[in-house]
């Protein structure tokens, strides 16, 4: 559980864990919160995770992971981003904004040079808004049993440093998507 000073004012905590029970608490019990079952992907679960809390309740999170991948021919590391939920009652908010900065800030300490995120299109105007540009390129995804699928949902990055540009190529990420 997270909790916020009396003051009102909402703060991003980092959380020891995060549960599916506490992504039920933000995002209700259904069986696709995040849209994206007709994906047919199988996704890895955050080693990083930030919540918002407002009355002993969870009302936002977002999760963090490093993960290899090839950008044409050259492979390094990246910061993927998911797992980014906002209670429907408080959507409209910024809550989405203060997470995922809180988020970028602490993947900025964790050695990559971008952050990656897989995104339905609706969401796509939101993350344009906090900065992240959508890639052009195909992005190949790895799932159970060494099978390769390409990533149906708009992929996304952002610079974690001034100077960091994103390599021209075509994208495997070494791993199941986040």
């Amino acid at each position: 559980m997270v909790e916020n000073s009396s003051s009102g004012a909402l703060t991003v905590m980092r959380l020891a864990q995060y549960t599916k029970a506490d992504q039920e608490e933000i995002l209700g019990a259904g069986e696709d919160p995040f849209g994206v079952a007709w994906t047919g992907l199988t996704w890895l679960p955050k080693e990083d995770h930030f919540g918002i809390g407002r009355h002993g309740r969870l009302v936002a999170h977002t999760g963090l992971l490093r993960l290899r991948v090839a950008i044409g021919d050259t492979e390094t590391e990246v910061v993927g981003v998911g797992g980014v939920a906002v209670a429907p009652g408080m959507q409209g908010q910024g809550l989405a904004r203060l997470i995922v900065t809180a988020a970028l800030d602490h993947a900025r300490t964790m050695g990559p040079q971008h952050a990656l995120l897989f995104c339905r299109q609706p969401l796509i105007p939101l993350y344009q808004r906090l900065g992240w540009h959508p890639l052009d390129e195909d992005v190949l995804v790895e799932q159970p049993e060494g099978c390769l699928a390409t990533m149906p949902l708009q992929t996304m990055v952002t610079p974690l440093r001034d100077d960091a540009r994103w390599p021209e190529g075509s994208v495997r990420l070494f791993s199941l998507p986040m």
